[in-house]
């Protein structure tokens, strides 16, 4: 059965999105939303939800390196259980630690540092932070 997944790369300045499939356990860059202190127009996020109807929608849960949690975690915390709350969606979160390195290789790869924009790395790293769901749900 495929699924829709919309992944979130929280941020309290800039929130990425990107839309994903889990018959093919890929993902696509959708944009970057701004965030003020990391509380974003909800009714963009609605506009997201009612468009592409997922079926889950993945958070991005930042780590310190040692898997510890930082100030930011209980803030994206914060902002799955208030996507579920509002929107009635299922939300998990997805341990991202790297992807914000790795969309910015990925990108830097396609175009060169003219690539390297904030909100393209956002939308990069939602992109990262599906596929590393996909990953642990069926493997590599």
């Amino acid at each position: 059965m495929n699924q829709t997944v919309i992944g979130f790369d929280y941020g309290t300045k800039s929130i990425g999105v990107a839309v994903g499939q889990s018959i093919t356990a890929s993902a696509s860059p959708l944009l970057a939303l701004k965030a003020q202190d990391g509380i974003p127009n909800w009714d963009d996020i609605d506009k997201i939800l009612k468009e592409w109807q997922p079926e889950l929608v993945v958070v991005g849960l930042p780590l310190n390196m040692d898997g510890t949690e930082q100030d930011i975690t209980q803030r994206a915390k914060k902002f799955a259980n208030r996507i579920s709350g509002r929107f009635g969606v299922k939300v998990v979160t997805q341990d991202e630690r790297l992807t914000t390195a790795d969309a910015k290789a990925r990108l830097f790869e396609l175009g060169g540092f003219k690539a390297l924009t904030k909100g393209q790395v956002d939308a990069v790293s939602a992109v990262l932070i599906i596929e590393s769901y996909f990953e642990n749900q069926y493997g590599s």
